[in-house]
């Protein structure tokens, strides 16, 4: 398990309450509903944590032509990310764009810890398991990882390891907390209901929360 811990006050939207990580876990996983602010806690939990870097969605822009353009300037990484394709094929997923550019983000030497936003976006079902079977099994706990993730495929919150942990930010801009994954657990009811199916979150890709005021009569 790795040392790394960071310490700091939550940004806005909380009121300045101080957030402290210890040890950190091979895979941490962040969840919560939409507006919660955990892409804002994330960003800054990656400007935090020592030897760090935060992954956001851009990593797909202009059809991941970051990703192409590393793979041609860099032969070691190719073969890197061309022996995890192998294995992640073999467990069942497709190769697409979205997991090539997941992949070279996850092979390169450094930095030491990744924050991932949305590490399902642009995965099917098969893609999403496949991934998490390979982070499990192949990821070192000197390179952890916090993966931001909404899926039930990425977030199995039944097959969950002692290496992992999960921390949720609750809906109501309360601090974001760690969470036991276990029935019953405080906050497990919640960590379920921020939580879908590759499926249902195809659908609902996009939609983001808008308060409205509400007309008093």
């Amino acid at each position: 398990m790795s040392t790394s811990a960071a310490a700091f006050d939550l940004p806005w939207p909380w009121n300045g309450e101080r957030f402290e990580l210890g040890a950190l876990r091979r895979l941490t996983f962040i969840t919560g509903p939409l507006g919660s602010g955990k892409t804002r806690f994330a960003t800054t939990l990656a400007q935090r944590l020592p030897d760090a870097a935060f992954v956001g969605l851009d990593r797909l822009d202009d059809g991941a032509a970051a990703t192409w353009a590393a793979l041609e300037r860099d032969g070691a990484l190719r073969a890197r990310v061309d022996e995890a394709l192998d294995w992640i094929e073999a467990a069942g997923a497709d190769r697409s764009t979205a997991l090539v550019s997941l992949l070279v983000t996850l092979e390169a030497k450094a930095p030491r810890v990744l924050v991932i936003d949305m590490v399902e976006q642009g995965l099917d079902d098969a893609a999403q398991r496949a991934v998490v079977s390979f982070l499990r099994e192949r990821r070192s706990p000197e390179r952890p990882l916090v993966l931001m993730t909404r899926s039930t495929s990425i977030l199995q919150l039944d097959a969950l390891r002692d290496d992992e942990a999960v921390i949720l930010c609750p809906a109501n801009h309360s601090p974001p907390r760690f969470v036991e994954p276990r029935a019953g657990a405080p906050g497990y009811d919640s960590v379920l209901t921020c939580l879908a199916s590759p499926a249902v979150r195809a659908r609902t890709q996009g939609l983001v929360a808008v308060l409205r005021p509400v007309e008093l009569v």
